[in-house]
């Protein structure tokens, strides 16, 4: 077991060339025991096996640094710097993090976790090198998907002006590997960016810019040429342009291979790209076959691949899926946007209904929203089906092309609330707060699954902006008896009692009817309102609620700075009404991965701890 051996980072560097395969083989083994029980990220890890073994090989960590885009294919990184032990708790509360985390290791240099960040980060940290007359290497690592996102494009245009060494490892995992990985290219990459090369290209330009009259359109000319030669056979000319060594492509499962190129790539004179092929799911057939039903599959089955969860029940996300298809069909104007995601959001069905309707612009949500807008102004009804945590990376589109000409865009925010095991990037507990802020934005959360298909619906009626938020997972289908039309800004009594009127919105109503049953087992009946809108809030409601109760309650899964109990609160303070209130939320913190029921507890947002606070205030 020659894995047993890495116990910290640069362990791997004991390790003799023959061996490198069998390691290799081992950490496959490795992620493939630990991540069926726990679940998380397999295919893209499963693919990344050798180029993280390489990279390891070739720096001194922590000295240098590697900045992990997104950082989901980060398992291997973590093998090989110490936490092989830890494995056992990934994902889990107070486990090992699924994402780099500068608190588990000086080896994670940067926390990461949405896309196409690694880049600017890594300038950063170059330029930061610079200034502090340091020599440690720098390295992005950023996934071809990666680079659809338009930071990615504003970091590199900025890294074409360092004048000293950064390298760029773009991962393409299309699945194929390239006829271009040949003795030729190798041989002019290398050769391109020797000392020889560069100094013989400096020394030409120079004489040949001090001919009078003549130099400059030469070395004009000679380049011309040499562009029109490179086009021809260099598949990396567009970042040559920009000024940008590029190298490759390369196959990312031959160690000895890439270790030559991160040499060669170190010796750049400015930003270099390797663009490296590798096969999302390497080494495990159902991951091969399926990388995208594998890319964050939750426990399974080795044997046979499939799925220990048995799902017997309906996800908001389907839900949804059934409805906007539903909704195509009765208006041909209803089109569906998606980042990336058609599967994950549910918009594959609409997809195979109407192909002319559907459209994925990759991992872009700024291009996704404003995308729609252009739609919209046309008179198309878009749906545009993002999850919570990235749809906030497009907060500047949605108010400026979308609300401030009020068009009629429907936001399907999935993954809503507390999210679980993917941690801080990825609780998507801030939309209430960043949309509530928005003139002309209206926001509805659904208590089952009825009620998100009557806000779809709904949504697509209006003519203005309209966010439709749901959690993710089992869609509640409790509250049947409770079917009362959806009306802009009224909220449902669900049960009138007295003394106590809890407010609730989404995903937190069917806490607040078990804190009702909790309670009624302490002799207190509650009055329970679905909130429906949290913007507009139903005003009227909250006062006639107000003016025959002790306490007023307010829950909702999102940060409360800027939230529903904020904004029934302030419903209170400007019509004078004195009542004590009690707001149930997220606090002003960052949540870490673990599953939601941990988490609620935690954050003393579940129906135990809210009915014990409400007895204490009481009583």
């Amino acid at each position: 077991m020659v894995l047993a051996d890495i116990t910290k980072e640069n362990d791997i560097k004991k390790l003799p060339p023959e061996e490198y395969e069998s390691m290799a083989a081992e950490i496959r083994q490795f992620l493939l025991e630990h991540v069926s029980k726990t679940g998380g990220h397999l295919a893209s890890n499963l693919g990344t096996v050798e180029m993280t073994m390489a990279l390891h090989l070739s720096l001194d960590l922590p000295k240098d640094k590697i900045i992990w885009d997104v950082g989901h294919q980060s398992y291997t990184h973590k093998i090989l710097t110490g936490r092989a032990q830890e494995f056992d708790t990934l994902r889990q509360f107070h486990g090992l993090s699924g994402f780099p985390k500068r608190k588990e290791s000086d080896c994670d240099c940067f926390d990461t976790g949405h896309s196409s960040t690694s880049i600017s980060a890594a300038v950063g940290m170059a330029k930061a090198r610079d200034l502090k007359g340091t020599d440690e290497t720098i390295v992005a690592v950023i996934g071809d998907g990666s680079m659809t996102g338009g930071m990615a494009y504003e970091a590199l245009n900025n890294a074409a002006r360092l004048k000293s060494n950064l390298i760029i490892i773009l991962n393409d995992n299309d699945m194929s590997i390239s006829e271009n990985v040949g003795g030729l290219h190798k041989y002019l990459d290398m050769v391109r960016t020797g000392d020889t090369y560069l100094n013989i290209k400096d020394k030409v330009a120079n004489t040949l810019l001090q001919i009078p009259d003549k130099g400059e359109e030469m070395v004009d000319g000679i380049r011309r040429v040499k562009n029109s030669i490179k086009h021809m056979i260099l598949p990396g000319s567009w970042f040559e342009e920009l000024g940008i060594t590029y190298l490759g492509p390369v196959d990312g499962h031959d160690i000895p291979v890439m270790l030559r190129f991160i040499e060669e790539a170190r010796k750049a004179r400015g930003a270099a790209v390797i663009h490296v092929l590798t096969q999302k799911g390497r080494g495990y057939e159902p991951a091969e076959k399926n990388p995208s039903r594998f890319h964050g599959p939750g426990p399974f089955d080795i044997e046979t691949g499939k799925s220990l969860e048995q799902k017997s029940y309906p996800a908001y996300t389907d839900v949804f899926s059934g409805s906007v298809c539903k909704l195509g069909e009765l208006n041909p104007k209803v089109v569906a946007i998606t980042a990336a995601m058609a599967d994950g959001t549910g918009l594959t069905r609409f997809q195979k209904r109407f192909p002319e309707r559907f459209f994925d612009v990759g991992i872009a949500e700024q291009h996704a929203v404003t995308f729609a807008a252009g739609l919209a102004v046309s008179g198309f009804h878009p749906v545009v089906a993002i999850y919570s945590s990235f749809l906030q990376r497009a907060y500047d589109q949605i108010l400026h092309d979308v609300c401030i000409q009020n068009l009629p865009v429907v936001f399907a925010i999935d993954r809503a609330g507390i999210v679980g095991s993917d941690g801080e990037t990825h609780q998507g507990v801030f939309d209430y707060s960043y949309l509530s802020s928005l003139p002309n934005m209206h926001i509805l959360a659904p208590k089952n699954d009825w009620e998100l298909a009557m806000m779809m619906k709904f949504a697509m009626e209006q003519e203005s902006p309209v966010a439709v938020r749901y959690p993710r997972g089992r869609a509640c289908q409790g509250f049947q008896e409770f079917k009362e039309p959806i009306i802009m800004g009224k909220c449902e009594v669900l049960h009138q009692g007295s003394r106590v009127v809890i407010f609730a919105v989404g995903s937190m109503v069917k806490e607040a009817m078990e804190v009702r049953s909790l309670l009624m087992g302490q002799g207190l009946d509650i009055t329970v309102v679905n909130g429906r809108f949290v913007k507009p809030i139903d005003e009227r409601a909250v006062l006639v609620q107000a003016a025959c109760h002790d306490l007023l309650v307010t829950m909702e899964d999102n940060v409360l700075t800027g939230g529903y109990g904020a904004a029934v609160g302030e419903c209170l303070l400007e019509h004078g009404v004195s009542i004590p209130v009690y707001r149930v939320g997220v606090p002003d913190r960052f949540i870490e991965h673990g599953s939601i029921s941990e988490l609620k507890h935690m954050l003393r947002i579940d129906a135990e701890s809210v009915a014990r606070e409400i007895l204490e205030r009481v009583s």
